[in-house]
């Protein structure tokens, strides 16, 4: 933190966006003494208390639709979302500004080693359980990235010895020049292709974070998927692979009848548990399991992994169960962003379900999702920007398929609930971001459970 301090002494700082990530890192930067000015699209009336608190620490505010014209500052740190070629950044780096982000500063200045976590799915889950692993062997570690609070705040108590586990998205990704020492990627498939240009440049993102490691990096690649398994021959360091398929052959994890093992460097095995003995459900699970493992396996004994195999349960709005009501089980899946996460959802469960889907579109096809539905719901409820879509990618395989489209997700819920027989299970999945009705996806499954907790 003292030498963020010096490299930031007489310098002004702008910062794009009042959200959760970035107005602890702006009061932080106040505190330290430091000029600063944010930049928010939201009027000054809606930031509410976080606003006031802001302007009281003597912090400029540039709030409305033109707030990017006022965009100034030596430093700018700029919120994950926003591209980092948009117009207004390009100016502001003609002027001579350094343009950066509250991760990329976090990289330049933490001390310690850094376990870097991103993909389409799984990353939260695969984080939390390296975390709960490199909790066990009695080291200090911190959680954060796109999980949690910035981790640039807590620079302040990161000392060398310490462990970090970061989830880190693409868009975090895409601007950043340094990468973790062990970078896990648990899959990748079409998603944020609303932000980014195309594919490509999405996959391209996700690559930041082996691109810079060295020689001594660690790279976690899922074997299983193709995008994911190509990244081994462009990586710097050594390779370590995850398979649900059978073993790789190569140093890494894999899935084989009804048991999870590591293989050595020496091409040994070692069983770290049987698949019955995880709390989590699903094979996506057992494949984000493995990742963790290999993630924290220099570290944590096999063991140890085991025990908080039987133990975790879980980060909410991931295959959350809320209650039972007359016989009907009710699920909270709402980080149920994109097709694939839905469908590895799906593929958990052992008899159809309810499916509860739509949202906000994210230009992601529902091919495939839509070709599955019909094996694997009962019945479809559609709302969301997105209903349209996937009705018709479900027609294109079953014309007849029973689904309807609702005004609200409210409405939704209760008539899943009415349609249900005791023994049936409603799950909200969206396969869609959140953004066309809610703030995010907490604030849609946080609705979601409150809806269910008043059903009789």
């Amino acid at each position: 933190m003292e030498r963020l301090g010096r490299d930031l002494a007489g310098k002004t700082v702008g910062v794009v966006g009042i959200g959760v990530s970035n107005t602890p890192v702006i009061a932080m930067l106040a505190k330290m003494g430091i000029s600063v000015t944010a930049f928010d699209k939201r009027p000054e009336s809606e930031l509410g208390d976080p606003g006031k608190a802001l302007r009281a620490l003597g912090v400029r505010l540039f709030c409305g639709p033109d707030y990017m014209e006022h965009l100034e500052g030596d430093w700018i740190i700029k919120t994950p979302g926003l591209r980092f070629d948009h117009p207004a950044l390009e100016r502001a780096r003609a002027k001579g500004s350094l343009i950066t982000s509250e991760m990329e500063l976090f990289f330049e200045y933490c001390p310690a080693t850094i376990i870097g976590v991103t993909g389409s799915d799984g990353k939260t889950t695969t984080t939390s359980l390296i975390f709960e692993m490199l909790k066990r062997t009695g080291r200090k570690v911190h959680l954060g990235g796109n999980i949690g609070y910035p981790l640039l705040c807590r620079l302040g108590e990161i000392q060398a010895e310490d462990l970090v586990v970061a989830e880190l998205s693409s868009f975090q990704l895409q601007t950043m020049r340094r990468s973790p020492h062990i970078a896990v990627i648990t899959n990748l498939s079409p998603n944020h292709l609303d932000v980014h240009k195309d594919m490509a440049e999405y996959c391209e993102a996700k690559a930041h974070i082996f691109q810079f490691q060295g020689k001594e990096g660690v790279l976690i690649l899922n074997a299983d998927n193709e995008i994911t398994a190509s990244f081994a021959a462009r990586a710097p360091g050594r390779v370590r692979l995850f398979s649900f398929r059978g073993d790789p052959g190569v140093p890494g994890a894999f899935y084989r009848e009804g048991a999870i093992y590591l293989r050595r460097e020496d091409g040994t095995h070692q069983k770290i548990i049987n698949r019955s003995q995880l709390l989590l459900r699903g094979d996506h699970n057992v494949e984000n399991f493995m990742a963790a493992a290999l993630a924290a396996v220099d570290y944590c004994a096999p063991e140890k992994m085991a025990q908080v195999a039987e133990t975790f349960g879980g980060v909410r709005h991931r295959m959350e169960f809320i209650r039972e009501v007359e016989g009907v089980r009710f699920f909270n899946d709402s980080i149920g962003s994109s097709p694939t996460r839905t469908i590895a959802t799906l593929l958990s469960f052992d008899q159809k379900v309810r499916l509860i889907a739509g949202g906000y579109d994210k230009k992601i096809p529902f091919d495939q999702l839509g070709k599955m539905i019909p094996d694997r719901v009962e019945k479809l409820y559609l709302c969301g920007a997105t209903a349209g879509k996937i009705r018709d990618a479900v027609q294109k395989h079953a014309p007849a398929f029973p689904m309807e489209i609702y005004q609200d997700l409210k409405t939704a819920i209760e008539t899943a609930y009415q349609e249900s027989a005791p023994g049936d299970i409603v799950l909200l999945s969206p396969a869609c971001a959140s953004f066309d009705q809610f703030k995010n996806f907490e604030e849609r499954g946080d609705y979601f459970v409150s809806v269910v907790k008043e059903l009789r």
